[in-house]
């Protein structure tokens, strides 16, 4: 039976190729898209997941709008990434179907609610969205099948030095999710790095037809020129997480205590991660098997890229 998914995210390059992947794998269902405001605004993430949604062909799917701004602070962006429009260079034929209507915090509460122990919550944005969610529903944790994030990192950041930036984004959300009554699979940057879309990968895409021309290898290669002669690939982020419940055995990962620094001067937003803890929440992968891992992706985007084509 496939594993029913439910993607909280901010599209955004990686978050798309995200999308295409829960859309794609036969092993998973994929029962809703709710949108946060965080690589670029909450207006532009929704329109790019409606379009999305209707440019892959999952129309039936909702798609529901939620947080635009941080729970006590100012919005940021990741637009000097993303592009403007958050999809890079794509560009995608306008939706024809509307957003549902409510708030992404209603909607998650009562599909996990209504499907108790089925479903998968995975969030790839900040945490805005699942923050006021389990503070409303503390029974959430206790529903969810499992729960994992894109975001944090144990060694590194990349919107500061110590911050990742979906935690950066909104660490007071982050460190409410963390506190939660719930194991979080926290598929950070150093799990990431590791899914690096190279040149090999994307001579591999490209291969793929339409879709790959359209969006796939546009999205894998907008921020980092692979004309650049030491150029060794664009992380695919938020593929990871999605990867992550559909093939957990690609992973290898440690249990941990995660905290999550809100009020530090060169800090803030830095996921705080002891393996060695007297009581986990946390589980952290820190090694992917990187060929099974682009093999199966790469077996997922060819099957949704057939069926593009016809």
């Amino acid at each position: 039976m496939a594993r029913q998914l439910l993607l909280d995210c901010d599209p955004g390059l990686d978050d798309a190729l995200a999308i295409l992947l829960a859309h794609g794998d036969p092993n998973l269902e994929l029962v809703g898209v709710t949108t946060v405001g965080g690589n670029v605004g909450l207006e532009t993430v929704t329109k790019n997941a409606l379009e999305l949604r209707e440019y892959l062909g999952f129309p039936t799917v909702p798609v529901v709008a939620g947080a635009a701004q941080p729970l006590t602070r100012a919005a940021r962006d990741a637009a000097h990434v993303h592009g403007q429009g958050g999809l890079g260079s794509v560009i995608l034929p306008s939706a024809t179907l509307p957003a549902a209507d409510g708030h992404a915090v209603d909607f998650i509460i009562d599909t996990v609610k209504a499907r108790p122990g089925t479903v998968h919550l995975v969030a790839t944005g900040p945490l805005t969205n699942i923050a006021l969610a389990v503070e409303r529903e503390p029974a959430l944790a206790r529903w969810v099948a499992s729960f994992t994030i894109m975001g944090g990192s144990y060694s590194r950041g990349n919107a500061t030095p110590a911050a990742e930036f979906n935690i950066w984004a909104d660490p007071e959300a982050a460190r409410i999710v963390f506190d939660a009554d719930w194991d979080v699979t926290m598929v950070g940057l150093d799990l990431t790095l590791q899914a690096q879309a190279n040149r090999a990968v994307i001579e591999r895409f490209t291969a793929l037809g339409a879709l790959a021309d359209e969006l796939i290898v546009p999205l894998s290669t907008f921020y980092f020129n692979p004309n650049v002669p030491d150029w060794d690939g664009q992380a695919v982020h938020d593929v990871c997480a999605v990867a992550y419940v559909a093939r957990p055995d690609l992973f290898q990962s440690r249990p941990a205590r995660v905290d999550v620094e809100t009020q530090g001067e060169f800090t803030t937003g830095m996921t705080v991660v002891d393996f060695d803890p007297a009581i986990p929440n946390a589980t952290v992968p820190t090694k992917l098997d990187v060929p099974g891992f682009w093999a199966y992706v790469e077996s997922v985007y060819s099957r949704v890229a057939a069926a593009h084509s016809a």
